[in-house]
């Protein structure tokens, strides 16, 4: 732990209103919800429009080598933030106030019932996420529990529709946007004072990082991959491994149905039969029984 965070969880010891300030804050600003979202990127791909699409595309191809692209001029509602529904302009994390509520209060469940195990995100994007779960540890003074972040820090793979067809069709890895380098990361957790040896990067396809993963034990496991190929990889490695009383959640269950069968498919597989629940239109998450 750095000498910032030794400081700051010792000034949170018997402060819960102060904690909560704290947590609070972090929340806010991870999410960038303390200022207007009056730009955001433009994703030709998501154009309802072939000619928009063409345009858009044509013009960030023609930008591209100048260092410039193309950002949409219009305030984002309070509501589409809330619930994360935007790929903000700002924002280190684009899940939303919504997620960020319920994930302080899967985490915090579990530092109270004594669940043991570490923390994982699998992908993490530009990291906000993962820096609300290192604020948390730090704020709560628990020193023995890690934070993890898997991620390539390159984007989602291409699509294997051959052995995934689930993922046919797939271009999650086209947009630059979702491409956040390791390096960039771990900038932002040191903006805040959280980057230390609490906190673990696993670079690289979750198939092929995630089996070998040195990894005890797991309270808390979020996941965030989108895809068939890259949930059920998560989960697969990691579901084992989550402690009973621990909590599993999934960024997009109810966004892209592709996540959404390969958690119904491994729910199926180990029969699993705990009770899912909601966060907003996109997040489900369900205690470990």
């Amino acid at each position: 732990m750095n000498e910032t965070a030794i400081g700051q969880d010792r000034a949170f010891a018997g402060n819960e209103e102060l904690r909560e300030k704290y947590l609070y804050l972090v929340k806010m600003t991870v999410s960038h919800a303390m200022w207007d979202e009056t730009t955001r990127p433009i994703d030709p791909r998501r154009s309802p429009k072939n000619f928009t699409r063409i345009l858009a595309g044509a013009a960030l191809g023609l930008l591209k080598p100048f260092k410039l692209r193309l950002v949409l001029d219009e305030p984002v509602d309070i509501k589409s933030r809330e619930e994360g529904k935007i790929w903000p302009e700002f924002a280190h994390t684009m899940i939303g106030i919504k997620r960020l509520d319920n994930l302080k209060k899967c985490a915090e469940t579990v530092l109270r019932d004594g669940v043991p195990g570490d923390f994982i995100e699998t992908g993490v994007w530009r990291g906000g996420a993962s820096i609300f779960m290192r604020a948390i540890l730090m704020a709560h003074a628990v020193r023995d529990r890690k934070v993890w972040l898997a991620d390539s820090f390159r984007g989602l793979p291409p699509p294997d529709a051959e052995k995934y067809p689930a993922d046919k069709g797939a271009d999650w890895h086209e947009p630059e946007y979702l491409a956040v380098s390791l390096e960039k990361v771990k900038e932002h957790f040191a903006k805040y004072g959280l980057l230390d040896d609490q906190v673990r990067f696993l670079e690289g396809w979750f198939k092929d990082t995630l089996p070998k993963a040195p990894i005890d034990r797991l309270a808390i496991l979020r996941l965030d991959g989108d895809m068939y190929e890259s949930t059920m990889d998560a989960i697969s490695s990691l579901y084992p491994k989550l402690s009973k009383g621990g909590f599993l959640i999934i960024d997009d269950y109810g966004a892209v149905e592709a996540c959404r069968k390969a958690i119904t498919d491994y729910r199926a597989q180990h029969k699993i039969n705990d009770a899912i629940l909601q966060t907003d239109s996109h997040e489900f998450y369900w205690r470990k029984g």
